[in-house]
């Protein structure tokens, strides 16, 4: 599927925003195939989760940095700080959406954090969720 396909005042067919693969890889005649728009907006909030600030060139910015979360405590603060560095970092970077919920949770492991993002793609009005989980250094 590659998404809805809109109409400009002038009649001009225009696609929705699609962010370069995640993870390019050419097929057999070695051409990319860019994902639909759900895809793509799913791999564009894994890549702000994923990657640092500081990470990418010329985009010191970019990134929630997840990953730094394993050398911190499993407390009530760090879970709300991580809560509003996600949501300040998807709305900074993922435009194509409309946040409607963050849940950064303990799991029954006191070393592991459950992050759940509940979105809806503004274009398309789709609604989903991602739940992942965050190591961190326990209680």
């Amino acid at each position: 599927m590659s998404g809805p396909i809109l109409t400009s005042s002038r009649g001009a067919q225009i696609r929705p925003p699609l962010c370069w693969p995640l993870l390019p890889i050419p097929d057999e005649s070695g051409r990319l195939n860019f994902p639909d728009l759900e895809a793509s907006v799913r791999q564009r909030i894994e890549a702000v989760l994923r990657t640092s600030p500081g990470e990418q060139l010329m985009r010191p910015y970019f990134g929630a940095g997840l990953e730094l979360a394993i050398h911190r405590p499993n407390t009530a603060s760090v879970r709300a700080e991580l809560s509003g560095d996600i949501s300040a970092h998807i709305r900074a970077f993922e435009p194509r959406i409309v946040l409607d919920q963050i849940d950064v949770a303990p799991s029954d492991d006191p070393s592991v954090l459950t992050v759940t993002i509940a979105y809806r793609i503004r274009q398309i009005g789709v609604a989903t969720a991602i739940t992942l989980s965050v190591p961190v250094g326990g209680a």
